[in-house]
């Protein structure tokens, strides 16, 4: 894929992030509760977020994934990101993951993006498996995932050493053939 895929729902516009983006994406990453159960530390600098949108745009660059920025079609600044890592094209599956900032949870902002990035992925990715991998005690992310069609496989135990301890996380996947938009 050359071009970026920019995808619109009713509310939002998800696009391809820009080093203009920093400002914002710095902003929520600086928050503990937003990275609480993600595998980095909370930023201290901008330049923190500028490397991240440099990282996430070259692994579109070698095609092995995308991440959008989520956009509210009335205004146009980053609220949060969501994506596919993890993209095995050989085995036609990818990981999804997503974060947002906390004035809009609860708000279904990450389901209605969510949504759209899945429907892209089995419909113009060809993937088979959408997996995610979330921390037990990451009750939100938990109902998200639910919400828009993943249902939970297991608990990996220790499946990772992130912020200097093994953390559990549970599995949960999507396959094509049980997709339906909701």
């Amino acid at each position: 894929m050359s071009q970026f895929p920019i995808l619109e729902t009713e509310r939002l516009i998800l696009r391809q992030l820009k080093q203009d983006d920093a400002r914002e994406v710095f902003r929520y990453f600086s928050l503990d509760e937003v990275t609480k159960f993600y595998d980095l530390e909370s930023f201290t600098t901008i330049t923190q977020a500028e490397e991240l949108i440099g990282r996430w745009n070259q692994k579109f660059e070698e095609n092995h994934g995308f991440r959008w920025g989520i956009t509210l079609k009335s205004d146009h600044r980053v609220i949060g990101t969501c994506g596919f890592h993890g993209w095995m094209k050989k085995h036609y599956k990818a990981e999804i993951g997503y974060e947002l900032t906390p004035e809009y949870w609860r708000k279904g902002i990450m389901s209605e993006a969510a949504q759209k990035i899945i429907e892209f992925g089995f419909n113009e990715l060809g993937l088979n498996r959408i997996e995610a991998f979330v921390e037990p005690e990451n009750v939100s992310s938990r109902k998200v995932l639910e919400n828009i069609g993943l249902g939970e496989e297991g608990v990996l135990k220790e499946h990772y050493f992130w912020k200097n301890r093994f953390v559990d996380v549970a599995v949960y996947a999507l396959l094509k053939k049980d997709y339906k938009v909701y």
